[in-house]
C-alpha cells in the first residue's frame, strides 16, 4: 500500500510538471528605448529611458554619470550572482548627498534583482509569462500616462466622493472637471479608432474620461458605483455572526477572535516630496529618505477618503493584505462558493464539510500563496526585460528636455504644456513655502511624490502590487460565486442600507474624520445599478494597483498589463492543483478582459 501511494504521488507530481512544461515559454520583447537614445557627447547609450535609480547621476542632466556602471548593473541582473551586485557602484559617489533632506542619509539597495531567475515547484515558471513592450518615450500613450500621473499628484487631497457619479453629490469640484478636460485633450484620449495600434495598445485604449471613469481601472465593474471597492471599507460579522450591534459600516474585519479596522493613518495634506532638483537628484542617487512623511495627530486614523489615504495604504500594506481581508470578509459573511466546488449541500446530505480542502483554510492560504509566484514573475519583467524608468525619473527628463536635446522629450513637453504649467506652479509654491530655492525655475516639471523616498528600488514595468492583485483576486473569483450581487456576500447592516446602495466615506470637514454611509449605486451613465462580487473584487485589484499611480510610482500600463499577467499565474496554479484532488469539481473563473475559464 505504501509503495502504491508513493507511486501515485509521483505520478501526480509528474502530471503537474508535464502540465507546466507544456506551457509555451513566450518571447520577451522590450520596447527598444534602452539602446535608442544616445549620449550627445558620443556614441554610447544615454539610458535616459531606463531605470538607473541607485547609480550615480550627472547633477546637470540627471542622466546616469557613467554608462558603464549601467552595463555592470545589467550584468549582475543577468547572472544573478550576489558578487556582481556587490561590485556594481551604488550611491552618489564622492560628492555625497546634497539636499537638506539627503545630508547624512544612508544609501538604499536594489530589491531582489535575481528573483526572476529562481525556479518554482508550482504554477507557471517565472519566465513562462510575459508582458508586451511598454509605451515608448515620445509616444502618445506614454505622454497621456504621464499627464495622468501628474493630474493624480495634484489631486491627491480631493475626496474620492468628488470623482463619483453620486446621485446626491453637491456642487461639482472645479479642479477635477478642469483636469478631466486637460486629459481628454491629449491625443491618446482623443483617439476614436485603433488604426495603427498593436493589439496590446488597442486593449489599453480608453475613451474620454468622465468623473465616473477618470483614474479608474478598465476591468468589469470598475466603472460601477463608488471609486473605492467595498472590500477596502466595510467589515464583516463578529464571532459566530453574533455581534448584534455590529454593522459592515463599522469597518471591522474579524481575524479569529480579534478584529482589525479598515482605517489608515492620515498623512498631512499637501505634503509632497522631491519637488526640488537637489532632492530629486539625491533620491535618484539612492538616498534612503524613507519614513520621513508626517501624519496628522487630530485624526489619527480614518477610512480611506482621499487618494493620499489610498497612497498611504499601498505604501505600507503587506502586499496581499487587501485580498486576505476580502477573503475574511466573504468567509465571515458566509458568501456562497462557486457552484462547482463540493461540500455545499446540507450536512445531512454531504456528510462532510470543507476545511483543509474546499474550506476556509484552503482558500486563505492559497490567496496568499500566489503572491510569491507573482513577485518572481514580475521581477523578471522588471529587471531582465524592460527596465522601464519610473514616472519620477521621467519628470526629471521633462524638466531637462531643452538641455538634453531629445526630440521625443520635447514633443512630450509641448503636448503636456498646459499640464506642465500647473505642475511648475505647484512646485514653485511648495518650494517657496519651504524656503527653498527653485533652481529649475520655470522648467520645474518634477513629479510631486507622495513618498519621501520616491519609488522602490526596482523598475516600473511590471508592477509588483498589480501582479499580486491580478493573481490574488483571480483566486478569490475562482472560489466564490462571482455572479452574486454583492449584497448577498456583504449583507446590509444597520443605517437602513439596501441592496442597491454602497458604503462610502462621508468626510466631516470640521474634524476631517470620516464615517461610512450608504449611497445609491449608479453606473457610468448615471443609471441605478447593483454591485457584484466580481465587480468589487476587480475594483479592489484596480484600487490597489492604481493607488500606486496616485502615489506617483507607477503608470497606467504598469497596472493593466501586470494585472493580466497575475491572472495567468493564478490560473496556472489552479490548473496544477486540480490534479491533486480526488473529488470531481470545477471552478469558473471570470477574466479581467471578459469571458471565463473553466478549471
Amino acid at each position: 500500500m505504501n509503495q502504491d501511494r508513493r507511486q501515485a504521488a509521483l505520478a501526480v507530481r509528474r502530471s503537474a510538471a508535464e502540465l507546466a512544461a507544456a506551457r509555451p515559454h513566450p518571447e520577451h520583447v522590450a520596447n527598444g528605448d534602452e539602446q535608442r537614445f544616445r549620449d550627445c557627447d558620443g556614441p554610447r547609450p544615454s539610458y535616459l529611458a531606463s531605470f538607473t535609480k541607485g547609480l550615480c547621476h550627472n547633477p546637470k542632466t540627471g542622466l546616469v554619470e557613467n554608462p558603464d556602471h549601467f552595463q555592470q548593473f545589467v550584468r549582475g541582473i543577468d547572472s544573478g550572482d550576489p558578487r556582481d551586485f556587490r561590485d556594481t557602484p551604488l550611491g552618489p559617489g564622492k560628492g555625497g548627498f546634497k539636499s537638506p533632506k539627503g545630508r547624512g542619509a544612508k544609501v538604499r539597495a536594489w530589491e531582489s534583482q535575481a528573483a526572476g531567475l529562481t525556479f518554482d515547484l508550482e504554477g507557471p515558471d517565472a519566465q513562462a509569462v510575459t508582458m508586451p513592450p511598454a509605451p515608448r518615450v515620445g509616444s502618445d500613450e506614454l505622454t497621456a500616462e504621464m499627464g495622468e500621473v501628474y493630474a493624480q499628484a495634484l489631486l491627491r487631497d480631493v475626496p474620492f466622493s468628488e470623482f463619483d457619479n453620486c446621485a446626491d453629490r453637491g456642487k461639482p469640484n472645479k479642479d477635477v472637471d478642469e483636469w478631466i478636460e486637460l486629459l481628454n485633450d491629449l491625443p491618446w484620449f482623443k483617439r476614436d479608432d485603433c488604426c495603427g495600434l498593436s493589439d496590446a495598445e488597442a486593449s489599453r485604449l480608453r475613451s474620454a474620461f468622465t468623473r465616473q471613469t477618470v483614474f479608474r481601472g478598465i476591468t468589469p465593474g470598475d466603472d460601477v458605483g463608488p471609486y473605492l471597492s467595498q472590500f477596502l471599507l466595510v467589515g464583516n460579522t463578529g464571532i459566530n455572526g453574533r455581534d448584534a450591534e455590529r454593522s459592515p459600516a463599522d469597518g471591522l474585519v474579524t481575524y479569529g477572535s480579534i478584529s482589525v479596522e479598515q482605517k489608515v493613518r492620515r498623512a498631512r495634506p499637501q505634503e509632497d516630496h522631491m519637488q526640488s532638483w537637489e532632492e530629486w537628484l539625491d533620491v535618484q542617487n539612492g538616498a534612503n529618505l524613507s519614513a520621513r512623511e508626517t501624519y496628522e495627530k487630530k485624526v489619527g486614523r480614518r477610512f480611506i477618503t482621499t487618494p493620499r489615504d489610498l497612497a498611504t495604504y499601498v505604501h505600507y500594506d503587506a502586499l496581499y493584505e487587501a485580498y486576505l481581508n476580502a477573503c475574511l470578509i466573504l468567509l465571515g459573511n458566509g458568501a456562497p462558493f462557486d457552484p462547482g466546488i463540493p461540500f455545499q449541500l446540507d450536512d445531512a446530505l454531504d456528510h462532510q464539510q470543507g476545511f483543509a480542502h474546499f474550506g476556509g483554510p484552503h482558500i486563505l492560504s492559497l490567496v496568499t500563496e500566489v503572491a510569491t509566484r507573482a513577485l518572481k514573475a514580475v521581477r523578471y519583467q522588471k529587471f531582465n526585460v524592460h527596465r522601464r524608468l519610473r514616472p519620477e525619473a521621467l519628470g526629471g527628463r521633462l524638466s531637462k528636455h531643452k538641455d538634453l536635446g531629445v526630440p521625443e522629450l520635447s514633443r512630450m513637453a509641448r503636448t503636456l504644456k498646459p499640464i506642465l504649467n500647473r505642475v511648475q506652479a505647484r512646485n514653485a509654491q511648495a518650494l517657496s513655502d519651504a524656503g527653498e530655492t527653485n533652481t529649475l525655475g520655470k522648467q520645474n516639471f518634477l513629479l510631486p511624490m507622495a513618498f519621501c523616498e520616491g519609488s522602490p528600488m526596482h523598475p516600473a514595468y511590471g508592477a509588483g502590487h498589480a501582479t499580486v492583485a491580478g493573481a490574488c483576486v483571480t483566486i478569490l473569483k475562482a472560489f466564490f460565486d462571482h455572479h452574486q450581487p454583492l449584497a448577498v456576500a456583504i449583507p446590509r447592516g444597520k443605517k437602513n442600507a439596501s441592496a442597491d446602495t454602497a458604503y462610502v466615506p462621508k468626510l466631516n470637514k470640521s474634524t476631517q474624520d470620516a464615517t461610512l454611509e450608504p449611497k445609491p449605486v449608479l453606473d457610468r451613465d448615471g443609471n441605478p445599478a447593483q454591485l457584484t462580487v466580481e465587480g468589487e473584487l476587480n475594483k479592489l485589484a484596480s484600487n490597489i494597483s492604481i493607488g500606486r499611480d496616485w502615489a506617483g510610482v507607477h503608470y497606467f500600463t504598469d497596472y493593466i498589463e501586470s494585472l493580466r499577467m497575475g491572472e495567468r499565474i493564478a490560473i496556472g496554479i489552479l490548473q496544477e492543483q486540480k490534479l491533486t484532488y480526488g473529488e470531481n469539481f470545477s471552478m469558473t473563473v471570470p477574466l479581467y478582459d471578459g469571458g471565463e475559464v473553466r478549471i
